[in-house]
């Protein structure tokens, strides 16, 4: 199964989220890519994706996922085949939590890319730290996806 891990940060937090998740999922070929970085060939159903994302200042987009964001804005790809799990990063303290998450979410879903299993979420409000239950997260969402599901 070829996984790969798209992730939006701010400090560090997401990345540290979408490392652990690329080095402890037992995949053929799992990589983490920046949303930075992330380009629209890096989007394709023979893939599927883990999206991982925190929210930043008053329910943004980590300035990271900015670029990734006005990427799909402006181009509008057709993204009917891609299939995505979503896991966002925030604190319930503020009334915009995960927010950031549900902004990418919406403009995947909207250009048609199907989000599958729980939506995952971290709330730091209680101390943790986001990576022990995002992996077990991802892991959930990997095991129950159907072979013909991923490529």
């Amino acid at each position: 199964m070829n996984i790969v891990v798209l992730y939006g940060t701010e400090s560090g937090n997401a990345e540290t989220v979408a490392d652990d998740l690329a080095s402890d999922l037992a995949a053929e070929s799992v990589r983490a890519v920046d949303m930075t970085d992330a380009t629209l060939e890096d989007l394709t159903p023979d893939a599927f994706y883990l999206v991982i994302c925190s929210t930043h200042g008053d329910g943004d987009l980590p300035s990271s996922a900015v670029p990734f964001a006005e990427l799909l804005d402006n181009e509008k790809p057709n993204l009917s085949g891609i299939r995505y799990a979503m896991f966002g990063l925030g604190d319930s303290s503020y009334e915009t939590y995960s927010r950031g998450s549900e902004r990418i979410d919406e403009r995947l879903t909207v250009l048609g890319a199907t989000r599958v299993g729980e939506y995952g979420r971290h709330d730091a409000s209680d101390g943790s730290l986001p990576n022990d239950s995002a992996v077990e997260w991802a892991k959930g969402v990997v095991s129950a996806l159907e072979p013909a599901a991923v490529a």
